[in-house]
C-alpha cells in the first residue's frame, strides 16, 4: 500500500495557442497540452514534457509538482485523454491541489494469496473511492484471500485502508467472494448422442 510521493517534478510552457492543429504541433515536438483548474482560479492551459509525463502516468492518481514560469504548483492527475488506436497521450487535466488538501480519488484494489483448493474468486469490484491527503495518495488497497473457503465474501468496510484514508464507497459494497469451483454442464446433447446412434439404421 504504497502512497504516491511528490517527486514528479516537471517544467512546464505556458500554452497560448489551442484548436486541434495546435494541440497536434505540441504533441509533434513530444509534448502533451494540458489544462490545470480547481481552487477557483482561472484555467491554464500549460505543455508538458511527453516522455516523463508517460513514465509518471504509469501509476494512478499521481500528483504533480509544475514548475509554472518560476512558480511551483501541487496538481492531481485528473483525467488523461486517449488515442483509442495508437494509445497515444492526447490531452491531461489537472486539479490544483494544496498540501494537507484531502482529495477523493479511486484507488485499485489487489487480492494478495490463493483462495482454498476447488474454489473460484469472484473480484466484484476492482477499485474504490478513498478520501486521502492529496500528497499521501495510496496507490492500492490490498485484501488477503490466503486460504478463503467457500462462501467468503469481503465487503468495503472489511478492508484494511492506509493510514490517512477514509471509505467513500459504500460500506456494504461486496469486494470479493469466494465459491466453489463449478464443473461445467455438457448439457444434454451429450447424454441423447449415444441413443441417436443406436437408432441409425445398420450399413449393409
Amino acid at each position: 500500500m504504497a502512497q504516491a510521493e511528490i517527486s514528479n517534478h516537471l517544467v512546464t510552457e505556458i500554452r497560448e495557442s489551442f484548436g486541434k492543429g495546435a494541440a497536434r504541433k505540441i504533441r509533434a515536438v513530444g509534448k502533451i497540452p494540458a489544462v490545470i483548474y480547481g481552487h477557483g482560479t482561472e484555467p491554464q492551459h500549460v505543455t508538458l514534457p511527453g516522455h516523463e509525463v508517460s513514465l509518471i502516468l504509469r501509476k494512478s492518481n499521481q500528483i504533480l509538482e509544475l514548475d509554472i514560469q518560476g512558480k511551483v504548483q501541487l496538481a492531481l492527475v485528473k483525467d488523461v485523454q486517449k488515442d483509442p488506436v495508437r494509445q497515444i497521450i492526447e490531452h491531461i487535466d489537472l486539479i490544483v491541489v494544496r498540501k494537507g488538501e484531502k482529495v477523493t480519488i479511486d484507488v485499485p484494489v489487489h487480492l494478495e494469496g490463493e483462495a482454498a483448493p476447488g474454489t473460484t474468486v469472484n473480484q466484484d469490484a476492482n477499485t474504490i473511492s478513498l478520501e486521502a491527503e492529496a500528497t499521501a495518495i495510496p496507490e492500492s488497497v490490498s485484501v488477503s484471500i490466503e486460504g478463503a473457503e467457500d462462501g467468503t465474501q469481503i465487503f468495503a468496510k472489511d478492508l484494511v485502508l492506509p493510514k490517512g484514508s477514509a471509505l467513500i464507497t459504500d460500506e456494504d459494497t461486496l469486494i470479493v467472494s469466494i465459491s466453489i469451483a463449478q464443473e461445467q454442464d455438457l448439457g444434454e446433447d451429450a447424454d441423447e448422442a449415444p441413443a441417436e446412434e443406436a437408432d441409425a439404421p445398420a450399413a449393409e
